[in-house]
């Protein structure tokens, strides 16, 4: 059945790939969705956490109900691919006018997850319960002053009623039909800062009529990095704290008043993500009155993701489905990684999985393989094949545990 409508998923997802949308403005991508699942004879809601659209396909059996997961926003990334459906399209971010591409694989997730809706309504009368399938708006990262993602739909009710949910991710440095899992935190909390240096301004000649706040800045940011590689049981797991941006003055002969960093934390182990904060707000604010300086610290910024935690026993009992579906030689257990998802926000709620699936091409070096984020992103279409199949098998092997 994958193989019967992997020309219709491809399709699906160069119309998506050529009309990429910005977080929480997926109104076209939130319509094509929409009418495809309605043409399925799908229990259908639109406008969750304002562009988000749920489906329910209901068996009329008892069972357990499993959700479904693919985000749909692109990113304000300019594409320089030559592919004959690249995207041209424009958005507004932050004011400005950008690019947007999908240079993260989201138009792959949601052709896989609309693939997995069909095979399982043909199925219908071999399921007992329920298939919830979610599509997210916003997991990049609402626009300032909004919010969005999964944690919105969590508060407007998605996961009542739901028993477990599955989510992947396509990775375009992972061999085409490869699916990677791993036990407990497969990605890291992330928790945006601020940090506003207050000090007294003066002119460049005279710095001892100053309290500089470039310089208790340029310390701050040393001393950050010292709570990681001094201070954490690195042993235990991964952490990260990096100051991403810095703002202060507008001459090079004026001592300005105050300077902003902004940084993100990334964290793998709860207890290390609550010592950690509490470490940056002590290293900022000690710094800075050393230096006669003030340090306001604003953390988490203007959003917070959970680790994104693989229930340890559901990772179990669903690993011969992903070993029977993939292949074993082609499932590997991998390390975490210090990137971030708000499917963790539906973790939270209940046991969930999330995997990587293969989308570099065999003869590709790894090496080479364009990175996630950026203009040249491509993936190879062939690996979407078997994240239909994931999505399906994990379904109805959860349905025939759980009858």
């Amino acid at each position: 059945m994958a193989d019967q409508i992997e020309p219709k998923v491809i399709e699906w997802r160069r119309h998506f790939h050529q009309h990429p949308e910005l977080s929480n403005r997926e109104f076209e991508t939130a319509k094509y969705i929409e009418k495809y699942l309605r043409g399925l004879g799908l229990e259908v809601q639109t406008g969750i956490a304002r562009t988000g659209v749920v489906a329910v396909l209901d068996s009329g059996k008892p069972g357990p109900v499993v959700a479904l997961r693919a985000d749909m926003d692109g990113l304000p990334v300019p594409e320089q691919n030559d592919l004959p459906f690249r995207s041209r399209a424009k958005g507004e971010y932050n004011g400005n006018e950008v690019p947007v591409m999908h240079a993260c694989g989201h138009d792959t997730h949601m052709a896989m997850l609309m693939g997995a809706a069909k095979i399982l309504t043909d199925m219908k009368s071999e399921l007992t319960g329920k298939v919830k399938f979610i599509f997210q708006p916003a997991e990049e990262g609402a626009p300032a002053g909004e919010t969005g993602g999964a944690e919105v739909m969590v508060q407007e009710g998605v996961m009542k009623g739901v028993d477990t949910v599955f989510g992947l991710h396509i990775s375009s440095d992972t061999d085409v039909g490869v699916v990677e899992y791993r036990h407990g935190g497969i990605m890291a909390a992330v928790d945006p800062f601020k940090i506003v240096i207050k000090g007294k301004q003066a002119h460049g000649a005279y710095p001892w009529l100053s309290v500089d706040p470039v310089t208790t800045a340029a310390q701050v940011i040393m001393g950050l990095q010292t709570i990681v590689s001094r201070e954490l049981p690195l042993v235990d797991d991964a952490a990260v704290i990096t100051v991403g941006s810095i703002h202060g003055g507008n001459r090079s002969n004026i001592i300005p008043s105050e300077v902003e960093l902004v940084g993100t934390i990334r964290t793998l182990d709860e207890d290390m993500r609550e010592d950690l904060h509490a470490a940056v707000h002590r290293k900022a604010k000690g710094i800075a009155d050393s230096m006669r300086a003030e340090a306001e610290v604003t953390l988490p910024l203007d959003y917070s993701y959970p680790v994104t935690y693989n229930d340890p026993a559901l990772m179990d009992k669903m690993l011969p489905t992903l070993k029977r579906t993939a292949g074993e030689e082609n499932v590997e257990e991998v390390k975490a990684v210090t990137g971030a998802e708000d499917f963790s926000f539906f973790q939270k709620e209940v046991p969930g999985l999330y995997l990587f699936v293969g989308g570099k091409p065999l003869d590709l070096p790894k090496e080479e393989a364009p990175p996630h984020h950026t203009p040249d992103f491509k993936i190879d279409e062939s690996g979407m094949k078997l994240g239909v199949k994931l999505l399906t098998n994990l379904t109805l092997d959860y349905m025939k545990l759980h009858k």
